[in-house]
């Protein structure tokens, strides 16, 4: 994904306080290979995500997402099942540092965390921290450059990869 190219994806929408735990429950720690995790992500939360979930589609969720556990897991199934984006109201700290980490967006915008319509199509603009959807236009926190340049290499190591390479 590149900053300042749009993305977009069909919104679906989740409450407060969704727990890593929920995200993915602790009982698949076991599994490694992201096609694995897929299968559970939100399993006990909304049994069907993972069937109607696509490639680039985006949360809109509600306080503290990812509280719990820092397990990484929860990202890894996340961005296995297709999702691109989160717009949430606010994201738990180290969630936050590992869905970047691992080159999953999340935009910080309570705005549009509880505006976004679930079902239908929205766009992120990365570079410019923006969110739409209809002629609804909503800022989010701006992305640092660091962190823009972490998600266009697709992570964290890919993008110390390419320092090191250079």
């Amino acid at each position: 994904m590149m900053p300042g190219i749009a993305m977009q994806g069909v919104v679906h929408r989740y409450g407060d306080e969704v727990n890593t735990d929920v995200i993915l429950p602790g009982r698949y720690l076991a599994l490694r290979r992201p096609e694995e995790l897929r299968v559970h992500c939100l399993e006990g939360l909304d049994p069907g995500f993972v069937d109607r979930v696509r490639p680039g589609d985006i949360l809109a969720v509600g306080r503290n997402f990812g509280c719990g556990s820092s397990r990484e897991h929860a990202v890894v199934a996340l961005r296995a099942a297709g999702v691109g984006a989160i717009v949430a109201v606010s994201a738990a700290r180290i969630f936050y540092r590992n869905a970047i980490n691992l080159g999953l967006p999340v935009l910080v915008c309570p705005e549009a965390a509880l505006a976004l319509r679930a079902g239908e199509p929205a766009t992120i603009d990365l570079e410019h921290a923006t969110i739409h959807q209809g002629g609804a236009t909503w800022q989010a926190q701006p992305l640092g450059a660091e962190v823009r340049a972490i998600l266009a290499a697709g992570g964290l190591v890919p993008r110390v990869r390419a320092l090191l390479a250079a």
